[in-house]
């Protein structure tokens, strides 16, 4: 960070101001007067907040009532990671256990029920759970021993594990111990192995599994022989990945652009978008994709029916393009017609379709392009459902 000629962070000295007492997110003043004054112990806290409709409970608030603005699910700080699915919510605490929330339909939270849930509640008793995602109907989950979980609807065979039985709590996914990142669509899911393989099950009607066929798949299937997968995406009938080279690749069904190819041509194996080699995160959800580039820019393309990829308009786009000029884009989400987004400066963005207050920016008018949730700076991640959105919030404590 840049530093003033006197020294000091931020442009202020510390020892000239009166030291504060304070408890919550601190700004970096706050800390640096704290600190100066002995009074601040650095303890990170990871909030957790939600917005949007919350007709099943899925902002987990105790209550069914919608909100356009962001706010605190319990009293908890140690959330490490979250992911929201079709009307229910899940979230990883840094203790290693995981908690559900919302609809319950098909047991999609894991609790061996279908019973709904308006506030967290602890899938099992484990305490080992490394990695999560949520999708329209189901989840998957990966533990610190490397083994992949999955539970929900199992009507294509998504979860994998050999069967079309939905299941209502986690069942483990064959015997493997390398599993490492996982990613949950509509109907398929997707999962790549520490040595770099893709792999995929599910639904196949499309191509989105990506092996050459449109032959569903009840167990994982690799996709290629390639090892180089570094991160995957699984959407409504398509996937999109990245691999260790930085370069960007689609796959399955393109009615609206979404493989970002310029043209409405489906693929059953991957093929790249573009030529670029420095795309470093992305996301996908229902028809519309983003990604960011190394160079801090924000990129989306297919369905803008609702201004879903922020570039102003509502046409559709069937290759990537630039949403804005900035640089300074760190993490994206990208909903049911709605996206979200933090920049380096750990502010939140939002925009697209805004029905029920999914947007967080306390209407319920849409936007075409990103507009800034609160005055807050420090957003730590976004995750957006299919008509909600939880987000991370990072502060400290004294």
């Amino acid at each position: 960070m840049p530093r003033t000629p006197g020294g000091f962070i931020g442009g202020f000295n510390p020892l000239e101001e009166t030291p504060v007492e304070y408890s919550g997110v601190w700004n970096l003043k706050d800390q640096v007067q704290a600190i100066a004054a002995g009074r601040w112990t650095g303890l990170p806290t990871f909030e957790l907040y939600a917005w949007g409709l919350n007709s099943s409970g899925e902002l987990g608030d105790s209550t069914v009532v919608n909100k356009s603005s962001p706010i605190q699910v319990g009293a908890l700080t140690t959330w490490q990671s979250i992911s929201a699915g079709q009307y229910f919510s899940i979230a990883l605490e840094d203790t290693g256990k995981i908690y559900t929330w919302g609809s319950n339909t098909f047991g999609r939270l894991g609790q061996n029920d279908t019973v709904n849930r308006s506030s967290p509640v602890q899938v099992g008793a484990s305490t080992d759970w490394h990695a999560i995602s949520a999708g329209d109907n189901g989840c998957l989950a990966i533990k610190t021993n490397g083994t992949m979980w999955g539970w929900g609807y199992n009507g294509n065979g998504q979860i994998g594990d050999g069967t079309k039985i939905t299941k209502s709590s986690p069942v483990q996914i064959g015997a493997l111990t390398t599993w490492s990142k996982i990613s949950v669509g509509n109907s398929h899911n997707m999962a790549i192995k520490t040595d770099g393989t893709l792999w995929a099950s599910g639904s196949n009607s499309l191509g989105q599994l990506g092996d050459g066929t449109v032959i569903a798949r009840s167990s994982p299937v690799q996709v290629g022989a390639l090892t180089t997968w570094a991160i995957v995406e699984a959407s409504n009938g398509s996937t999109i990945a990245t691999k260790t080279d930085g370069t960007l690749w689609a796959w399955g069904l393109n009615n609206l652009g979404q493989l970002g190819q310029n043209n409405t041509i489906g693929r059953s194996s991957p093929v790249q978008v573009g030529a670029l080699t420095t795309w470093e995160k992305i996301s996908s959800h229902n028809r519309t994709c983003g990604a960011i580039k190394a160079d801090g820019t924000i990129w989306s393309w297919g369905y803008n029916g609702n201004g879903e990829i922020g570039d102003g308009t509502i046409a559709d786009k069937s290759s990537p393009v630039q949403i804005g000029a900035l640089t300074t884009w760190s993490n994206l989400s990208f909903g049911q017609n709605h996206s979200s987004a933090t920049k380096t400066d750990g502010t939140l963005w939002a925009w697209g379709f805004n029905s029920s207050g999914r947007l967080g920016d306390g209407t319920t008018v849409n936007k075409s392009s990103p507009v800034q949730i609160g005055a807050l700076t420090s957003w730590d991640d976004v995750a957006a459902g299919r008509t909600h959105t939880l987000a991370i919030l990072q502060g400290s404590s004294n």
